[in-house]
């Protein structure tokens, strides 16, 4: 037998690390979902509950994000900014690639020797947990050298070893440099600190890391967080228990579609509407707004959308490029219609109530998939082309798809109606979800890889939400809320001058940020001038949700576009020219949303 090679043996090492990294994961999934629905069901059934469960979950939940974080480097989980880079000439990629590195190796640096440093500084135990309260902390520590070995092994099965030790030195040398800096300015070091994250986004560094690694750097510009609080305050904004419905709806959108819940959903919509002009588009809208009520997630209703409508589509005459314009577009509505990630990561930044942005994401959806249905009616020229189901035949689909429909019960009005928290909600719907996919048959595997996966985006999206914590923090001590809304008293200090100026401002930053980090960092920017204007914070926080979820469709990040391009092999620009008639519609419903603002 010949011989592994440096980049075979990395590239062994590194699926064996990664399966590893994803059992723990999913493990510490299952273990938060055994722990809330235990908690829910001795609180409920026998008046009592689990001491320091909230606690526990929370240091799990941490735990999960820290281990699981290394799997978002080599996929789309780690959100890169990738446009500008594909547009340089090829020779320049490499160098231009470890530049990207580099935040990633100072952002491994700093949560592995910050995260020691806390561990050695803090004192103290848990009350409820009776555990040192450093342990939490650990967790990101060991986070960071789970990420400097996937590099590491990544960049080596690459072929890219003289990259990873340019990076790796320059990294070094920043993380050792940048504390014995000190660079005398007029201006506040959150401008540095958004500049050194708009070079890392340009650069197609992971978000999370751009945004750490620019709040490192900013302590060279007189930043007010040291090392340790940048890592503590990490933490502190992923310590939410709110956030762990996040990885919850993950599971609930991976099982449903894994078992089959999915495809009876799709089968209930053609009954309804199948038969009509345009049926499979519409057919695709109503999916999407029945899916919308059991994922949560406009990525994975994007994925589902391109893999059972394209080819259907196609089929029926739809053009290629029009019929992926079609699934992008309505799937924009898993992200609106409850329950929403989004929403969830909106009401985790201001405080705003989960349940009544649920009702507003209810209404802002319906208006969404009404101005839709209009774009695709007349945009679409196929005729009719599936018979009407009988009577018979609806009643039989909505009996089989009355299971899934059961999520939606149990979200929505077991949030609404204050019954259970959003994070116990989607922990029974999980539990229901996983006792369908048994009831379908589902094997081992296909579960333990839902697990798996709704591990590990949540693990990115929890990293992001931490890493916006610090950039957030540094926004607000140099004022830069207040600076908002006296610019908005300049122009009149108005429900229209400051919708005029938010929607601006969030179309602007929609382009070339993540929806997550866009919400962690205007959200609490922009609601106090929404609130001093008089307009209602439901409302507006249901706007700022809408506008950016619309960047889904624009370029050049435009996710749900690449999403559905990547899984149909349709290039993205010509969906992103197809779908421009379904973007105007959801730009009138937008403008709708405003306009109600003002008069109600």
């Amino acid at each position: 037998m010949d011989a592994l090679t440096p980049r075979s043996a990395a590239a062994q090492w590194l699926r064996s690390v990664e399966a590893v990294i994803g059992a723990v994961a999913a493990a510490i999934l299952l273990a938060l979902l055994a722990l809330v629905i235990a908690d829910v069901y001795l609180r409920y059934l026998f008046r009592s509950g689990l001491i320091g469960t909230e606690d526990l979950a929370i240091w799990l939940h941490v735990a999960m994000i820290s281990i699981g974080a290394p799997l978002s480097l080599g996929s789309a989980l780690a959100m890169r900014l990738d446009v500008f880079v594909k547009l340089l000439p090829e020779r320049l990629l490499p160098a231009t690639l470890a530049l990207g590195d580099v935040f990633s190796v100072l952002t491994a640096l700093i949560l592995l020797f910050g995260g020691r440093e806390i561990m050695s500084m803090l004192g103290g135990v848990s009350p409820t947990l009776g555990a040192p309260e450093w342990v939490r902390f650990g967790f990101l520590g060991a986070g960071g050298g789970l990420v400097l070995l996937v590099l590491f092994l990544q960049r080596i099965s690459e072929g890219r070893l003289a990259g990873l030790v340019a990076s790796s030195i320059a990294g070094a040398a920043l993380y050792i440099s940048v504390p014995e800096t000190s660079i005398e300015t007029v201006f506040p070091p959150s401008l540095f600190l958004a500049l050194t994250a708009a070079v890392g986004v340009v650069l197609a560094a992971p978000l999370a890391h751009s945004f750490i690694a620019a709040a490192y750097v900013a302590i060279a510009f007189g930043s007010s967080l040291p090392e340790p609080a940048i890592v503590s305050t990490t933490v502190s904004g992923m310590s939410k228990f709110l956030l762990l419905a996040v990885p919850f709806f993950l599971l609930v959108g991976g099982l449903l579609t894994a078992s089959g819940g999915a495809d009876r959903l799709v089968q209930f919509a053609a009954s309804m509407v199948g038969h009509r002009r345009a049926g499979l588009a519409q057919t695709t809208l109503l999916t999407s707004v029945l899916f919308s009520g059991t994922s949560g997630s406009s990525v994975a209703n994007a994925a589902f959308g391109a893999s059972t409508f394209q080819p259907e589509l196609v089929k029926r005459g739809y053009p290629p490029a029009q019929a992926g314009a079609i699934i992008a577009a309505t799937s924009i509505l898993d992200n609106v219609i409850p329950p929403s990630i989004a929403f969830l990561i909106l009401a985790a930044a201001t405080n705003l109530s989960v349940g009544s942005l649920l009702v507003g994401g209810f209404l802002a959806g319906a208006l969404m998939a009404v101005c839709l249905s209009i774009a695709i009616q007349l945009t679409v020229c196929q005729k009719v082309t599936q018979g009407r189901a009988t009577r018979k035949e609806r009643l039989q689909a909505a009996i089989s798809a009355i299971p899934a429909f059961g999520l939606g019960l149990i979200v929505i009005a077991g949030i609404r109606f204050g019954i259970v928290t959003t994070t116990e909600a989607a922990a029974l719907a999980a539990l229901y979800t996983v006792g369908l996919a048994i009831w379908s048959g589902l094997g081992f595997t296909a579960t333990y890889f839902a697990f798996q996966q709704a591990a590990s985006e949540a693990a990115a999206i929890g990293l992001l939400i931490g890493a916006a914590s610090p950039f957030a923090f540094l926004l607000a001590v140099d004022g830069v809320s207040v600076l908002v809304t006296q610019v908005v008293t300049l122009f009149g200090g108005s429900a229209i001058a400051v919708l005029i100026l938010s929607n601006v401002i969030l179309l602007i930053v929609g382009l070339v940020l993540d929806i997550g980090a866009a919400i962690l960092l205007l959200g609490p920017i922009l609601l106090p001038a929404a609130v001093t204007a008089g307009i209602d914070p439901i409302h507006f926080g249901v706007i700022l949700v809408v506008n950016l979820m619309i960047h889904g469709l624009t370029p050049p990040l435009g996710v749900l576009i690449f999403v559905v391009s990547g899984v149909t092999k349709i290039p993205a620009t010509l969906l992103f020219r197809a779908v421009i008639p379904y973007l105007v519609s959801l730009l009138l419903s937008l403008a709708i949303m405003c306009a109600l603002a003002v008069i109600v």
